[in-house]
């Protein structure tokens, strides 16, 4: 449907009759500042772990970021059941998860380096080499192939000067073509970071970057 009236604002999968704010939507407000140290124990294993700020030198783990290790490993019976979380933290951390990072993980859950890469190389939620400030995922799987993905990927890469999986020159933006981001009732969907902009057409991308920008500037 082309009709403005049916479209998406671009980042609520409801728009109903309820005149909601981004803010309402994603709750930010309500959440607040994500504590560095996970909070209580029952959070700390399920926080975002694709942040703006990486810093691939970042030791594993110290000060909070321990507090909030120990707290994940605290949820867990068995040690391999907390790697995921585990691997999630290295990558906030970090930004992504190298062999170097699968290894000390590895050694601070008493688990094989095999295994440890086994289940990292697996899932392609965790970055294997550095990303820029955004990673930009575009679904370009049937729903939103219908609805112009190539188009949205296509502009994005023009407009950030890339190539597939290249970062752009001031580190910003990596662009990446995602097989699904189950968004399908509202194509095209993003997924940049660990936020969902939804109803994205290739005109929109100019827009979604500047505002990306505009959060760098603001030290978001």
């Amino acid at each position: 449907m082309s009709d403005a009236r049916f479209r998406n604002p671009g980042w609520a999968g409801n728009t109903g009759e309820f005149d909601l704010t981004e803010a309402d939507v994603r709750g930010s407000e309500f959440v607040g500042e994500q504590p560095l140290d996970g909070g209580h124990p029952s959070v700390a294993p399920s926080l975002p772990y694709m942040l703006v700020k990486k810093d691939p030198e970042a030791p594993l783990f110290e000060g909070p970021y321990l507090e909030r290790f120990e707290k994940i490993r605290s949820r867990y019976p068995m040690a391999r059941a907390a790697l995921i979380p585990a691997l999630n933290l290295a990558q906030e951390l970090r930004g992504h998860v190298s062999p170097e990072t699968m290894d000390e993980v590895a050694a601070l859950l008493g688990l094989s380096d095999a295994f440890v890469r086994g289940v990292a190389t697996f899932y392609t939620m965790y970055n294997k080499r550095p990303v820029g400030r955004f990673l930009i995922q575009v679904c370009t799987n049937i729903s939103c192939n219908i609805r112009g993905a190539d188009e949205v990927l296509a502009a994005f890469l023009e407009h950030t000067g890339t190539e597939l999986g290249e970062t752009s020159s001031d580190g910003d933006f990596t662009i990446a073509e995602a097989e699904c981001l189950a968004g399908c009732g509202f194509p095209t969907c993003v997924q940049i970071n660990s936020r969902y902009f939804e109803d994205v057409s290739a005109k929109d991308v100019p827009a979604v970057l500047e505002r990306l920008k505009r959060e760098v500037n603001d030290g978001f």
